[in-house]
């Protein structure tokens, strides 16, 4: 079973993210991608997020109805902190028979000798699927340098190139502006229930 791992903070999850994990499902041939929420990324300790019970709720509404989209919780249910290596090596776990392909955008190939123990995460993906991100750049070759095998293991998905990002889409909504066709309509409805992301004076 071919099973992509898409990770992210997903606050709010948006049309963007749902494009690439269909495309991604699609042209590397998943059978289920899972969505794994972030609690606190471990390269922004101080970054204030949307408490995780919200973000659970605004994660579920977006995937809901699609079969092949599924919420895990191998970072939810683990003590912090939560580091892609530590991620994968407890899917595998989940998923003994399962081909992980560990999605990423073209913004953290590039960042992706930064991370920690990115030889070892290399390492525990069958394949690594590369989404397009705006103005993302890297060197593939000096990349291979640095991490062997990882070349090798890439995929590279063609997706529209939605410039949509979460932190957007907070702005817009702490500015009285228009978002509601950024986000699935169960998401919508949460942020606009919940008054989310109406005080953004203590964010990034």
């Amino acid at each position: 079973m071919r099973i992509g791992v898409f990770g992210g903070t997903f606050d709010p999850p948006h049309y963007a993210h749902l494009v690439l994990a269909a495309e991604a499902h699609d042209q590397l041939r998943l059978e289920k991608v899972l969505w794994v929420l972030t609690p606190q990324p471990p390269h922004k300790p101080y970054r204030v997020i949307t408490d995780l019970p919200i973000r659970l709720k605004l994660l579920q509404a977006a995937i809901k109805g699609e079969a092949a989209f599924k919420l895990s919780r191998v970072d939810v249910d683990r003590p912090q902190p939560h580091y892609a290596v530590d991620t994968m090596r407890l899917l595998s776990e989940q998923f003994p028979d399962g081909e992980l392909v560990y999605l990423i955008g073209a913004d953290s190939l590039r960042d992706l000798p930064g991370w920690h123990r990115p030889a070892d995460l290399v390492e525990a993906c069958h394949e690594i699927g590369v989404m397009p991100r705006p103005g993302a750049q890297y060197d593939l070759s000096a990349l291979g340098e640095i991490m062997p095998g990882l070349v090798e293991k890439l995929r590279f998905v063609d997706a529209p190139l939605l410039e949509i990002s979460s932190s957007d889409i907070r702005q817009r909504v702490q500015q009285g502006r228009m978002y509601r066709y950024f986000v699935p309509e169960g998401v919508w409805r949460i942020v606009q229930d919940e008054g989310l992301y109406l005080d953004q004076s203590d964010r990034h």
